[in-house]
């Protein structure tokens, strides 16, 4: 505020009289103006306002006075107030006026000059009155220093004239101040006198301490606490200066009693009505950001903020931020901005301000409303382009500024939102159709989320599932694929629904992708598709596309692959293949390819590197380099070179191996430059267009050239080269199988295969290779999984009549010297486009060549005729015909074809059998279906035989699996039906025979043999399980009777389970004949298990033979050598089981996964591929050649002489002794099986397989009598079960019958002559029951296991 050029100080006093009298100071108010003149007199007395406060006592007054003292010298200012600030009060009055005291002086407003005014401001605890301030408005400013406290420009003046006012109104001051003694409990109690006197005590001199206080009203004690003694106490007042409330502290300390012990440190004062409390906003919800604003008139920066329930101090962190300023040195201000507010920062909040001894504190609670919004939880959209509507609503009408619609899920799916802020509700309207939705009917879940916004930021949501059916979320292979030429790679994709119709790949042009190069796979969940692609080309460089496709709706996933440049391996041609040069020779090494790219190329012997020259030849690209050999140690040596093609991504390829041989000088007859030089005799090969054969660099001839040393002179031993155009396309197959355009690509290829076939037919006549080269073509091409049309078919027989045409033929002869399968690898393939064939709409097709004829049929629903189709070459007098009954045709699905394809040449360049039988000339006729065939199926076929006076027809189908998959002809399931003149019926089936077990080749079907075997094996197997079956029947009834000793007990259980090994082995041989019977079709997995049974328990049968041999072994030879039971059994069944399951599980692991466990054309061991009947031979024939052994010794000892007996009798009897041995243990330990051993080789005699066939199909008999019935003991067990006879048990020497006495009685002459054989006299002779020795037991084992 202005004032005249003055300096003026303003101060108030505070006076106590205490005379009975009225004081009478006669000071008259007058209101001083704001601005005064520059010559108003300097003498004007200053005018003085009385202000009446309070009285502290009934004798004494107390008054209030303000001064104002002016001076011309501003240099007199500071002395003034230091001395008033230095007083020392009371001070007592004048000796006139005892009763009079000055408690205190406090200093209101200065003014001082300023240029030609005078500016006033207000000193410490005042304040120009707040409503005549003008707060809009900013006066001239001179410096803060002499500027108001906030209050710069006034709109009048003070009511009180031009003085500072008393800051604030009363206040309640929470005070404490700690008394260092101890704590009496008596001070808990207010009523205890110790509490009442220290009270009156502190009381008084709080009293007369702070009644210097500006407006001091009183003072109370309001308790205490431990900690020494706090004193709690509340003074009324108000708001002093510190300075002045340190000096009123003083005087409570002079006025209270030492004994106390008052800490005057420990002053603290706490005020609550000072500060204004505001929060914005006024409701608050859940999410806003919120303000708490705390205002004080005290100027102090030293704010904290306090959350009443949380019970802590609140520090500037992430949610919360606390900012304290002080405006216009007037006012401090603090605001506590809380970020996200939750519901558990609701409460009570204190701010509290920090001046001195003083503590300002003020409270406010706030209520954090959350935020409820209503809706459905769960919709469900169909992808039909139908709208749909999501709706929510506010539970809480609050001031919302916003509505948000969010999504979150795989699929973008946008909508229209429409908001009524009154109603507090929002509408979003989504409309789906096919293209926006994955592929899928289970769905894909979307989030939409609606969001309430408030003008403070509080967000409140509420998440709608959307469920989109026939959609699905497809993720890829993450990260980039970069690979080279020649590398794999592989992509998944995953979808997470599994109903969907159809998934594939296709490029970013649209073309789709061939199925062989990707998998796919359902889960209960989800699916899955894999893109493999195992030799990488520059054609697979681009974006691929997975596909899931669920009727209309579409999802995809997107992937690029990078392909860099690399050639293949097999794309190098190298120079030399082979070479030789002299010790100190030189020669070129080169490697060509097809393109020009940027490589590194290096040539590589052993751990030495050369670098490459380049050389640029048209399309052609060689590096070379020239090796020189100039050491004599490198003399003799062979010497290996390397091409490594390196590209810019750090991949490389090594060439195909380059050999030089360096000879000596001396042994060198043969020279060439391109050639090279050799030793007589010495054989190598050339790549053709290295040779001496003329080749265009633009366009090289293929293949291999050999050569030999003759003389002087390289000769051509062999000339394999392809023409250009045919190594051309041979390249292209190559690349074509590999392409993802296989089937965009595939009929223009194959159209130009057979145009260039025709061109060249004259070279193919005198060239191996080229042959060759198409065989291979036409292979690589019939493996691409596409369907054929009737022009790419006629593309392809057109091919195929060029390289079986008469003229050829002599060509395949050569080939077949290098190439064995060649023959049966062009078949292969015809059969497979004949597969892959479909006709169309066209319902029958014809294709006639010279040299192979076509017809296709399509079945239909209901197709009312027989398949027969007739094929005739005129010009080789040959002629067939195929025919498939209509009720075999109603088996096949609708729209299956039929193609038969016949050849008039293949015949004789297909490779004879295995028995080099010869054949008539006739048709080879192959008859494809497109689908695969499920029911039993017949085919019929009639062909012209030209040779008549040859050996009995035979008809036979190739077999691409004999001859270690080089193919053969096999006569199994076919057989002839019709033999009329010079044609022959013949029907393909499937038949089997029992002797396939041990030998791997079968009689020929219809013959004699093999009818005479069948019957042999069906019948003889019919009689061993009914035998079997009563053996263990037996076994079962007598078991108690005949096994009461050690020896007898295991001789039993021998018995039994080579009964019941046998049984289940002749029970699985009748499921395997069922599964290979021509009645039905051979069933891969029950074939296999047919087989593990059968190999599992006939070996069983073998090796429980063992078991009975070896123990009859140790019971003769090892005599005084005991083992329990137990042990016994264990070894035995370890041994009968144990071993032939090792070995059965070892045959089928090692086999099986390459698919050569069983026959292909019976279920039994695989003899062709991997001679797997071996682990069945091999142990069978060993276990005959150990019970053998065991057959002699026991002979032996049986026949060794006995005391008492005459020799000449023994010799006389030793021929029927060892007859009558062998006749029953040959049964019993497996010796007729040794008669397989002659069925193991081909061509074997047929009495072989008769012996062996009927040995083997009653051997379930032979167990019954000879291993079962012919024991005594068992005979008598079951006479006495059933009560027949009373058969002595004492063992009597004589007793004679005569006629009438069973063959099997202990006194028949029979048996008589049979247990003198087996020990019956001499030293194993038992003449009475009684004897319990341990020889009795010895004697009794050996008669029990022999009997």
């Amino acid at each position: 505020m202005k004032s005249p050029q003055r300096t003026t100080l303003c101060f108030v006093f505070i006076v106590i009289y205490s005379s009975q009298s009225t004081l009478n100071l006669n000071l008259e108010p007058i209101v001083h103006p704001l601005i005064l003149s520059e010559h108003a007199p300097a003498e004007e007395e200053l005018l003085r306002q009385k202000r009446a406060v309070a009285g502290s006592g009934p004798a004494s007054e107390e008054y209030t006075v303000e001064i104002e003292i002016s001076f011309e010298n501003a240099s007199f200012l500071e002395p003034i107030k230091a001395y008033l600030n230095n007083l020392s009060f009371p001070i007592h009055g004048n000796s006139t006026d005892l009763a009079a005291s000055m408690l205190s002086v406090e200093m209101t407003t200065v003014c001082r000059p300023v240029g030609s005014e005078i500016w006033c401001s207000c000193e410490a605890g005042y304040r120009w009155p707040w409503e005549r301030c003008l707060h809009n408005l900013t006066c001239q400013e001179h410096g803060s220093s002499f500027s108001g406290h906030g209050c710069r420009c006034l709109k009048g003046l003070p009511p009180n004239g031009p003085f500072c006012q008393l800051q604030g109104a009363d206040v309640i001051l929470r005070m404490s101040v700690r008394l260092n003694v101890a704590f009496p409990e008596d001070l808990k109690n207010s009523s205890s006198a110790l509490y009442r006197s220290y009270r009156t005590d502190l009381e008084t001199a709080f009293w007369k301490g702070y009644r210097i206080l500006p407006g001091f009203k009183f003072v109370t004690v309001t308790g205490f606490r431990p900690g020494s003694v706090v004193v709690k106490y509340e003074v009324r007042t108000t708001t002093p200066s510190p300075e002045l409330m340190h000096k009123a502290n003083e005087q409570v300390l002079q006025n209270l009693n030492q004994t106390y012990k008052m800490d005057y440190n420990s002053f603290q004062a706490v005020t609550s009505n000072e500060t204004k409390f505001s929060v914005i906003p006024e409701t608050i919800f859940e999410g806003d950001t919120v303000t708490l604003v705390c205002e004080t008139e005290v100027l102090s920066s030293n704010v904290s903020w306090y959350h009443v329930e949380r019970r802590h101090d609140i520090q500037n962190s992430s949610r919360f931020s606390v900012y304290t300023s002080i405006l216009n040195n007037l006012t401090s201000v603090s605001h506590l901005t809380i970020d996200n507010v939750t519901q558990s920062d609701a409460g009570e909040y204190i701010c509290k301000l920090i001046l001195d001894i003083f503590e300002f504190e003020s409270r406010k609670k706030i209520d954090v409303t959350p935020i409820k919004i209503s809706a459905n939880e769960e919709t469900k959209v169909m992808c039909d382009n139908n709208p749909i509507s999501l709706n929510c609503c506010s539970e809480k009408n609050g001031n919302w500024s916003n509505v948000e619609w969010k999504q979150e899920g795989k699929i973008n799916i946008p909508g229209i939102p429409e908001t009524d802020m009154d109603s507090s509700c929002s509408r979003y309207t989504i409309k789906a159709d096919g293209t926006q939705c994955p592929s899928g009917s289970s769905g894909t879940r979307v989030i939409y989320t609606c969001e309430f916004i408030s003008a403070h930021g509080a967000r409140g949501s509420k998440d709608i599932e959307v469920i989109f059916t026939s959609v699905a979320n497809v993720t890829i292979t993450p990260g980039p694929i970069s690979v080279s030429e020649g590398q794999n790679f592989s992509i998944k994709c995953i979808s997470d629904v599994s109903n969907f119709d159809e998934v594939y790949w296709n490029t970013s042009a649209g073309i789709k992708i061939y199925q062989r190069f990707y998998t796919k796979r359902r889960y209960l969940d989800g699916a899955e598709s894999v893109l493999t692609v195992r030799t990488s080309t520059r054609e697979w460089n681009g974006t691929y596309h997975c596909i899931f496709r669920y009727k209309n709706s579409y999802s995809m996933a997107t992937k690029d692959v990078i392909v860099h440049p690399l050639p293949l391996q097999s794309d190098i041609m190298v120079d030399p293949l082979e070479a030789a040069i002299p010790c100190k020779g030189f020669h070129s090494f080169q490697c060509c390819i097809g393109e020009d790219e940027d490589y590194k190329v290096t040539f590589q012997m052993d751990s030495l590197s050369f670098p490459a020259a380049k050389e640029v030849n048209g399309k052609q690209v060689c590096y070379k380099y020239n090796f020189k050999a100039n050491l004599d140690s490198w003399c003799p040596r062979n010497v290996e070179m390397f091409c490594h093609f390196t590209n810019a991504a750090n991949n490389s390829v090594w060439s195909p191996s380059m050999k030089l041989y360096l000879v000596p000088g001396g042994n060198i007859t043969c020279q060439d430059p391109i050639i090279g030089v050799g030793e007589p005799g010495k054989v190598i090969q050339k790549l053709c267009q290295f040779s001496h054969i003329p080749s265009s660099s633009s366009n090289p001839i293929g293949g291999i050239i050999t050569y030999k040393c003759e003389g002087t002179q390289w000769k051509v031993k062999r000339n394999d080269c392809i023409s250009a155009s045919i190594n051309s396309l041979l390249h292209l197959a190559k690349a074509l199988i590999q392409s993802p355009s296989q089937d965009e690509k595939l009929p223009t290829y194959l159209q130009n295969l057979s145009i260039s076939t025709g061109k060249v037919e004259h070279e193919i006549r005198s060239s191996p290779g080229s042959l060759g080269a198409i065989i291979d073509i036409l292979d690589l091409l019939s493996m691409i999984p596409t369907q054929v049309n009737f022009k790419m078919m006629s593309h392809v027989l057109s091919t195929v009549n060029v390289i079986l045409g008469k003229p050829v033929l002599s060509t395949w002869k050569s080939l077949r010297q290098q190439q064995t399968n060649g023959s049966s690898q062009l078949l292969d393939s015809v059969e497979r486009f004949s597969r892959a064939f479909q006709s169309g709409d066209s319902t029958f097709l014809s294709i006639a060549q010279s040299n192979v004829q076509m017809r296709s049929i399509v079945i239909k629903t209901g197709y009312p005729h027989n398949y027969k189709e007739s094929f005739v070459f005129s010009d080789l007098d040959l002629w067939g015909n195929v025919i498939i009954d209509k009720h075999q045709l109603e088996s096949l699905q609708s729209d299956t074809s039929i193609v038969t394809v016949a050849f008039p040449t293949l015949k004789a360049i297909l490779a004879p059998d295995v028995q080099e039988k010869d054949f008539a000339d006739s048709l080879v006729m192959t008859t494809t279906v497109s689908h695969n065939i499920t029911t039993p199926f017949r085919i019929s076929m009639t062909f012209k035989n030209n040779n008549l006076a040859g050996r009995g027809p035979l008809c036979v189908f190739w077999n691409f699996n004999l001859a270690n998959y080089t193919g053969g002809w096999d006569s199994s399931g076919c057989y002839v039906e019709e033999v009329n003149g010079d044609s022959i019926s013949c029907t393909c089936d499937h038949l089997t025979s029992f002797s396939i077990l041990m030998s791997p080749d079968s009689p020929d079907p219809g013959s004699l043999l093999k009818i005479l075997l069948d019957i042999i094996s069906y019948i003889g197997l019919g009689f061993s399980i009914l035998s079997l079956a009563a053996c263990l029947v037996v076994e079962a009834v007598v078991w108690k009777s005949v096994t009461k000793n050690r020896t007898s007990y295991m001789r039993h259980i021998c018995i039994v389970n080579i009964t019941a090994s046998l049984l289940v082995a002749d029970i699985w041989f009748i499921v395997a004949a069922a599964i290979h019977d021509h009645h039905y079709p051979l069933n891969e997995t029950a074939c296999v298990a047919a087989t593990f049974f059968i190999h599992f328990f006939y070996l069983s049968v073998f090796f429980w033979m063992l078991t009975l041999g070896l123990m009859l072994f140790y019971r003769l030879v090892f005599i005084l050598h005991d083992t329990s039971r137990s042990i016994q059994k264990a070894i035995a069944f370890s041994l009968g089981y144990g071993c032939p399951l090792v070995i059965s599980v070892i045959t089928v692991g090692a086999t099986q996964p390459q698919d050569v466990y069983t026959r292909k054309n019976a279920c039994w061991l695989n003899w062709e591929d991997t001679k797997a009947l071996l682990a069945f031979a091999i142990p069978a024939l060993i276990i005959v050649v150990i019970n053998v052994t065991v057959t002699i010794v026991v002979i032996t000892k049986i026949l060794r002489p006995s005391i008492g007996d005459k020799p000449s009798r023994q010799e006389k009897s030793s021929l029927f002794q060892i007859s009558k041995s062998i006749g029953v243990l040959t049964p019993l330990l497996g010796l007729t099986w040794g008669f397989g051993l002659a069925t193991v080789f081909q061509g074997s005699n047929a009495v072989f397989h008769i012996i062996f066939t009927l040995l083997n199909a009653f051997q379930g008999l032979f167990i019954l009598l000879f291993g079962c019935l012919w024991d005594q003991k068992v005979q008598e067990a079951l006479l006495n079960k059933f009560s027949l006879s009373r058969w002595s048990s004492q063992h009597s020497k004589s007793t004679s019958l005569g006629s009438s006495t069973p063959v099997f009685s202990m006194s028949s002459p029979i048996s008589r002559k049979f247990n003198n054989l087996f020990g019956k006299t001499g030293t194993y002779n038992v003449s009475t029951p009684e004897a319990t020795s341990s020889s009795l037991e010895n004697s009794s084992s050996a008669y029990s296991l022999l009997n």
